[in-house]
């Protein structure tokens, strides 16, 4: 008997002694966790501030000035937004607004100082932003490639856990998950910032 022989038959045998396998897969994960707008923000905010994102509280009609004035902090002069965002968001911003398009090639998009897009879904317990491409979020490389992002999370699409938050999602849509900004410490486990995406992750909740 030669040794792939031998091998083989030791898995058949193995086969033999286990367990049969279960006819269906548990679904019983922790589901419909309920938790106050205000403690669910608070851990979201916790959360966030852990993985160096910077974070800004506001009301919905306070929504363009808060904007504005994070761009005017970082100095920001040429924005990119996705075609399907809210005009009046960047309507106190008194830089130039660039729409992206499929017609503006993705290394262009380095030449932006920010990009500001809202969200489809945040997970409070690991302070994870989800978007999914929508017309108010964009294509993926808009909120790669840019140096600072600005996301924009409504409180009511902040859920407490994953599985909340990925019933929300529609799957055969491009996801992107964010939590913090673009980080590593691969190398020596030194952090290293802006490795495959943005240096900058700056978060508006709108209460």
């Amino acid at each position: 008997m030669s040794s792939r022989e031998t091998i083989l038959s030791r898995i058949r045998d193995a086969q033999t002694l286990a367990p049969p396998a279960p006819q269906e897969i548990p679904r019983d994960y922790r589901t419909g966790r309920v938790m106050p707008d205000a403690e669910r923000v608070d851990l979201l905010v916790d959360r966030l501030v852990d993985y160096k994102a910077t974070v800004h509280r506001c009301a919905p009609d306070d929504l363009p000035a808060t904007v504005a004035r994070v761009l005017g902090d970082i100095g920001a002069r040429r924005v990119g937004v996705p075609a399907g965002l809210d005009d009046s968001w960047l309507s106190g911003f008194a830089g130039e607004v660039v729409v992206d398009s499929a017609d503006i090639p993705a290394p262009r998009l380095a030449e932006l100082d920010a990009v500001v897009t809202a969200s489809t879904v945040t997970c409070a317990e690991t302070g994870t932003i989800f978007l999914d491409g929508s017309a108010d979020q964009g294509r993926r490389a808009l909120t790669l490639v840019p140096d600072v992002h600005v996301c924009v999370v409504s409180v009511d699409t902040v859920e407490v856990g994953v599985p909340e938050a990925l019933a929300r999602l529609v799957p055969d849509r491009p996801t992107t998950l964010i939590s913090g900004p673009s980080a590593t410490s691969d190398i020596e486990l030194e952090r290293v910032e802006g490795v495959h995406g943005p240096r900058n992750l700056h978060v508006v909740i709108v209460r």
